[in-house]
């Protein structure tokens, strides 16, 4: 890694035109942070990283940035005890972006320094003052836009984010909801609004009989494909539910691959389902090359999410592996599914509910499974890294 210290400051010849602070090293942020890099830098956009540059972090870095790292300058975000701790604000961002002598700063998450500095601003506290129209980000959960109800902390956010929206301390920000972007561009600060689609990181290719073949999987059964963290959250306990209380003679499977939590009630449930011969679990991290089988191996993907605020990444993988999907009906996930006709839905949390679409997307025929496929295939180019890049770079002002 190129490392800029925290006591450097670039020359204003080499200055960055972009300082992009991601702290987190988990789940999808690497990722997202590669693509929004790549797509900055073949924009002709000069940037500096901010990130967790700890050794116990860095070869996951650098396995996920590739070279991309020789690209950019990297800098640290924050004090080891920081990002060891997860704990961030809006003063280690207006730190980096001094020291990087960045035009500007974009932050691919802003959602983890959200819930402090909107409280703050709320009562009249400002954000360090070289923030201001110079942040710009990605809101994954934006409820700030939404009703508040009864809840007193949102209104409180409500009330520091339009503080802050009104004083011109944002630069962009970018949206995964094409809905909700939709709505605040019509408000009278819509122009800093723009919709960023979800695009799933891969194609996949590999033609179905041969996925099954290379993970060992059944031709004459239907697989429905539950992947991610089997957190209760993400439903996978209500797919072990759904899936034992169908009939043996069913050809549903369900195929499971992601982490598990140490949960002894999913846990037992499983080993049920394993010894019935009705479930397949790669219950640890899953490579790149078993994500690709797993999605082109089966007939569906299950996202029984519950109470999911914001995008799911398994809908944009579903979409762009022909897959459809039997979804929650709640929230923009429910939401995408009912307005582009993308799967079955069933009552968020209702296992019954969940089974009978199982045993009704298992029952049915190719005649009856095209309808989906064509409307998959009309939403398709929504998921695509084209989109992402095209969306991230016009809401920068450049198209190239």
């Amino acid at each position: 890694m190129n490392s800029e210290t925290h006591n450097s400051t670039p020359t204003p010849k080499s200055a960055p035109d972009v300082l992009i602070f991601e702290p987190k090293t988990e789940g999808h942020h690497l990722p997202w942070l590669r693509m929004i890099t790549e797509d900055l830098l073949g924009a002709g956009l000069r940037l500096t990283l901010a990130i967790d540059d700890r050794p116990e972090t860095r070869k996951r870095v650098e396995d996920q940035l590739g070279e991309v790292l020789d690209r950019v300058t990297v800098m640290s975000a924050a004090s080891p005890e920081a990002l060891a701790q997860g704990r961030f604000d809006p003063l280690q961002v207006a730190q980096c972006l001094e020291k990087s002598g960045a035009a500007r700063v974009f932050m691919p998450c802003f959602d983890e320094i959200a819930s402090a500095l909107l409280r703050r601003a709320a009562f009249g506290l400002r954000p360090p003052t070289v923030l201001k129209g110079r942040l710009g980000f990605i809101y994954h959960r934006p409820r700030v836009l939404m009703p508040a109800g009864l809840s007193i902390n949102r209104i409180l956010k409500q009330r520091g984010f339009l503080r802050l929206l009104r004083g011109g301390w944002f630069d962009r920000i970018l949206l995964l909801d094409e809905f909700l972007a939709a709505e605040q561009s019509a408000s009278p600060a819509g122009k800093i609004f723009s919709f960023l689609p979800t695009p799933a990181p891969r194609t996949y290719c590999v033609p179905r009989a041969e996925a099954r073949r290379r993970l060992g999987l059944s031709e004459d059964k239907r697989i429905f494909l539950f992947y991610g963290g089997g957190y209760r959250r993400k439903g996978l306990h209500l797919a072990v539910e759904a899936m034992a209380s169908l009939p043996e003679n069913n050809s549903a499977f369900l195929l499971c691959a992601g982490q598990q939590p140490r949960d002894p009630e999913l846990a037992a449930g499983m080993k049920r389902l394993e010894g019935a011969g009705r479930v397949m679990s790669l219950n640890r991290y899953v490579t790149t090359e078993e994500e690709e089988l797993c999605f082109c191996a089966c007939d569906a993907v299950l996202v029984p999410y519950i109470k999911h605020f914001g995008v799911s990444a398994v809908l944009s993988q579903a979409v762009m592996a022909d897959r459809m999907v039997i979804a929650s009906d709640e929230e923009l996930t429910g939401r995408r599914v009912r307005d582009y006709h993308l799967g079955l839905l069933f009552p968020s949390g209702n296992a019954a509910a969940l089974a009978e679409c199982i045993a009704s997307a298992s029952r049915m025929t190719e005649a009856e499974t095209a309808p989906f496929l064509h409307a998959i295939n009309q939403y398709r180019p929504q998921c695509t890294r084209e989109a992402f890049a095209r969306a991230l770079r016009t809401s920068f002002g450049v198209v190239n």
